[in-house]
């Protein structure tokens, strides 16, 4: 039996699971913690990977690692770390995506250029503050990489020649899926110079081996890896619910939206991932539990008890400001507050219908860009919570899935490897290896509820 392994090294913690290369049947899996943060040393992420690799490779002939995007790894000429790799959710380059956009002609030049519209997680964003605040470490960089870039590139024994794939390079803010090239003049344009980066790499192409013999694919973004885990089929848009909310779908064409709710994103496959990203998810759900002084499982418990709309309550939930839309600065809030409504059920509700407002309007955006849905996946961290699924019915038009609760970004990884591995013209099917059943939620869309969450978002930034 082949066995490949798939990494997923993400904001909270690296996880990493070994399948069958043939079937995708699961035999191990480890995962160990990351620092808490928005910027980090490379070195935090290494330590973790030792960790949860010790002892779990044997027998494996393949791995590749899916990432973090948008993470900004700063190399100087002897491959030393230059600063703490600042994450896709530090927002201090806000007013440097702002200035970018300025200086290219406004959002429609970036559009045409890349397929999106920067904001500050961005990589380019977080070059431009580097080059304006640290101007020193600027120009001491001499490459430049994304999380998953970097761990790859040791893993290979730190070649001279890094490499990357389509999708994470498609959220650097210099490489456009468009044309499938670099657009050097644009990371020119950030950091004052252009650094070395990584070629991009076929998607199923043998990038490397590690020091124990084991053939490194190309790896790729969150994002993408789960796309490719999930198997996601045209109609199918995907809602991830972790640190960050995510709602993408697997197109065969190019998306460049002007208006920068969608990033025009590329896939692990050779297609494309149109997504929308907002920064507050998971978190809007514990972070309220906690208040409210129960776990998860009271938590559900009370938003199930109320009725949709939470008796009027609406919470915007910028908690940490917020990338779609593009209020960096924001934090949240609740309106609609009186002393009839102001109970633990509603807020619990209240939480659950704001995590999700943002995600619905995210769908719409999609939609706008020529995606059909047909179905909604729920997947990530707070999918599991019974009283998600029973609120997206409230917020969809269409069937709500829940698939089996899995490590799907680490799977979309370890498909990657066995694709790398076979040398076959596509991944190889593995619809036969999930454990567990699906739980489906049939549309029951609530139209005041929305309606009442982009009244309460209008009132308090009309111009988004």
């Amino acid at each position: 039996m082949a066995l490949v392994a798939g990494i997923d090294s993400s904001t909270q913690s690296v996880k990493i699971v070994v399948r069958d290369a043939q079937t995708g049947d699961l035999v191990r899996e480890a995962r160990a913690g990351h620092p808490d943060g928005t910027e980090v040393d490379p070195a935090a992420w290494l330590n973790a990977l030792d960790a949860v690799t010790d002892g779990v490779l044997e027998g494996v002939q393949a791995l590749a690692i899916a990432g973090q995007q948008h993470g900004m790894v700063a190399l100087d000429e002897s491959g030393e770390v230059v600063r703490p790799a600042l994450l896709w959710n530090d927002t201090r380059s806000a007013q440097d995506a702002a200035d970018l956009v300025r200086e290219l002609g406004g959002p429609a030049a970036w559009a045409e250029a890349i397929g999106s519209v920067p904001v500050a997680a961005f990589t380019v964003t977080k070059a431009r503050w580097m080059a304006r605040v640290e101007p020193a470490k600027a120009a001491r960089t001499a490459r430049m990489m994304l999380p998953h870039d970097y761990l790859t590139w040791v893993l290979a024994g730190r070649p001279d020649e890094a490499v990357t794939d389509r999708g994470e390079a498609s959220g650097t803010g210099y490489w456009s899926p468009i044309s499938g090239a670099y657009r050097p003049d644009l990371l020119e344009l950030a950091l004052g110079h252009v650094p070395a980066v990584p070629r991009v790499a076929d998607p199923a192409e043998a990038v490397g081996t590690t020091a124990g013999g084991i053939t490194l694919g190309p790896g790729t973004g969150d994002n993408m890896g789960a796309a490719l885990g999930l198997d996601t089929r045209p109609g199918d848009v995907v809602v991830s619910l972790g640190t960050s909310g995510t709602a993408f779908a697997v197109s065969t064409t190019p998306a460049a939206d002007a208006t920068g709710f969608v990033a025009g994103f590329a896939d692990a496959t050779g297609y494309f991932l149109p997504l929308v990203c907002t920064l507050n998810a998971a978190r809007i759900l514990t972070s309220t539990a906690a208040l409210l002084g129960v776990d998860l499982d009271g938590f559900s418990r009370l938003a199930l008890a109320a009725e949709p709309g939470s008796g009027g309550l609406v919470l915007l939930p910028y908690f940490d400001g917020e990338r779609t839309p593009n209020l960096p600065d924001a934090r949240g809030s609740i309106q609609g507050v009186s002393r009839a409504n102001l109970t633990p059920e509603n807020l619990a509700r209240a939480a659950v219908e704001g995590m999700l407002g943002g995600l619905a309007d995210a769908v719409d955006a999609l939609v706008g860009v020529g995606v059909r849905p047909t179905r909604v996946l729920l997947v990530g961290g707070a999918a599991s919570n019974p009283a998600v699924g029973a609120v997206a019915a409230t917020m969809f038009d269409v069937p709500v899935v829940v698939p089996p609760a899995g490590e799907y970004v680490a799977d979309g990884a370890a498909r990657q490897a066995a694709w790398v591995l076979s040398g076959a013209a596509s991944p190889p099917d593995w619809s036969g290896s999930r454990s567990g059943d699906s739980t489906t939620f049939d549309p029951a869309p609530v139209r005041g509820v929305r309606e009442a969450y982009a009244a309460a978002r209008t009132a308090l930034y009309a111009s988004v």
